[in-house]
């Protein structure tokens, strides 16, 4: 799948958020038929971030202390972070994210977790979201287009998708809903 109109979002599963007074955590889980070696790769190589992730980086996270430019797709912003854990191929850390890996018979369980701003929670999921199910297509080797920052919420079902995290998380977006092309 080379043409984002073509992919039609998933429901949304496997995603809760903790709350800790003011800040919230997104935690997403999502399973994969590839060894950890590979997913690793996927979530360290700036090569193979630039098929599937929110953000290009401009060196490996595979190593901890690095400091990274992670540039945000649809706002541009980049921000600078530290790896302040790499534990290949377990566990990631840097910024408000950490990545953990668990082996398991037939592939990887793997666990994010996302330190984001409250009004954000239901769109990060979503966003989150659909970069896993372009991951998943990557990981195959099937050649599919990058769908983040805003070409995400071009998508059909977007909307949907967002509804539906902001439903399960118990939370009402504040931002007005964008018609779906």
């Amino acid at each position: 799948m080379t043409d984002r109109t073509l992919y039609v979002a998933g429901p949304a599963t496997g995603a809760r958020v903790q709350k800790d007074g003011e800040k919230w955590t997104l935690v997403l889980i999502r399973d994969f038929r590839h060894p950890p070696a590979k997913v690793w790769e996927a979530l360290t190589d700036p090569a193979q971030l630039a098929a599937w992730a929110p953000f290009d980086a401009d060196v490996s996270l595979g190593t901890a202390g690095t400091t990274a430019k992670l540039t945000w797709l649809g706002t541009q912003t980049t921000i600078e972070t530290t790896v302040t854990q790499a534990d290949a191929p377990n566990v990631l850390e840097y910024g408000d994210t950490r990545w953990e890996l668990e082996a398991f018979a037939g592939g990887t369980r793997m666990t994010l977790w996302h330190r984001i701003d409250r009004r954000y929670v239901a769109w990060g999921a979503t966003g989150w979201h659909i970069c896993f199910e372009v991951l998943i297509q990557v990981l195959s080797g099937i050649a599919v287009a990058r769908i983040a920052g805003g070409d995400a919420m071009k998508i059909p079902g977007w909307q949907r998708l967002r509804d539906e995290y902001s439903n399960l998380f118990g939370i009402e977006s504040p931002h007005p809903k964008k018609a779906e092309n």
